[in-house]
């Protein structure tokens, strides 16, 4: 069986195929676009014609090359980007009207509950106790648990490029008072959640998605060319360097700097700073960088279900919103007070 996966992200539209024969999904082959969708949001994060029909043409070649490789219905999600944007509707409909794909609008704790289980897989039970940490462009995902699924996960408004537009706005490099302005910002939010994170105390610690995997090479980390099962760390201490010298730089010679791409440089700083201040609240000294993320997450489910029946859309093929979504059976019901709580 081939299944393939759809990522719309703030960045790019990601296509993913692979053979889900075996208990691990083999990837077949992989395709990207670059759309950068956070850059043409509006300041409300709301998505204009322009922006939408990118989306659009993006999502309609990624099927189209699916079905080239033998998948005729790709699993199609949308990140923060467009699941937070006040027309997120209207989106969707224009999409599925233009390509007759159907953009699933994940809750960000799903997405954290996917990320956790990929990187469990990757990790292996040796990791003991694990804290998963993902920054995307709109959200931040914090799950931690001791079994295959997490007993915590939630997500919280604290993406790289959310921050960056609320927060910087055009100034490249941005004042000083606007970067402490963040930091303050995110250590407000994150209170609770590290709290909790303390409490449960990982063994291990894990980082994915992009931001990171960047974050880390500018730290020193080994580049991708070195292949995904080189060992890669991070240290507090390194990336409390890196944000200084992030915070001294425009863009375009942020974009000079190993590991940071040009598409990515202006929202690197705001993307540090979360990191950073994450690690430094949650008393977290060393994190392990993880390739997989919720894409392989998708997969792995799909693979131990044997079909897509774990995510079923609503009666008339709308797509799921937050507060859609029937909690996790393998949640307990304290961590889902906890996740209330937190978002309210």
């Amino acid at each position: 069986m081939r299944v393939g996966v759809i990522d719309a992200g703030s960045h790019t539209v990601r296509l993913v195929v692979a053979d889900a024969d075996g208990q691990v999904p083999l990837p077949l082959h992989t395709a990207k676009r670059q759309l950068r969708l956070a850059e043409l949001a509006g300041p409300d994060g709301r998505l204009g014609d322009r922006a939408v029909g990118e989306l659009a043409a993006a999502v309609g070649a990624a099927r189209e090359e699916a079905a080239r490789w033998g998948v005729a219905e790709p699993f199609a999600f949308a990140t923060a980007v467009v699941r937070d944007a006040p027309n997120a509707r209207d989106i969707v409909r224009a999409v599925r009207e233009r390509t007759d794909v159907v953009l699933q609008l994940l809750p960000g704790e799903t997405e954290a509950e996917l990320t956790f289980l990929a990187a469990r897989r990757w990790m292996g039970w040796r990791a003991g106790p694990m804290a998963v940490l993902d920054i995307g462009g709109g959200s931040f995902e914090v799950a931690c648990g001791r079994s295959r699924l997490p007993d915590f996960a939630v997500a919280l408004p604290l993406g790289a490029a959310r921050l960056t537009r609320e927060f910087f706005g055009r100034h490249d490099p941005p004042p000083p008072a606007a970067v402490k302005a963040v930091r303050r910002h995110v250590r407000h939010r994150l209170r609770d959640v590290a709290a909790r994170i303390r409490w449960e105390a990982p063994r291990t610690t894990v980082v994915t998605s992009r931001t990171m995997q960047q974050l880390a090479r500018l730290c020193g980390a080994a580049p991708g060319r070195h292949g995904p099962f080189v060992p890669r760390t991070m240290a507090q201490e390194d990336l409390r360097r890196a944000v200084k010298q992030l915070r001294g730089l425009p863009a375009a010679e942020r974009a000079r700097l190993p590991g940071i791409s040009p598409a990515r440089a202006r929202q690197s700083l705001a993307g540090a700073v979360v990191a950073h201040t994450a690690m430094k609240l949650m008393s977290i000294d060393v994190v392990t960088v993880c390739p997989w993320a919720i894409r392989e997450g998708i997969l792995l489910r799909t693979v131990e279900e044997g079909s897509m029946s774990w995510w079923t859309a609503p009666p008339g093929d709308e797509p799921r919103v937050p507060g859609q979504r029937k909690p996790h059976p393998g949640l307990g019901l304290d961590a889902i007070r906890t996740q209330i709580n937190l978002a309210n």
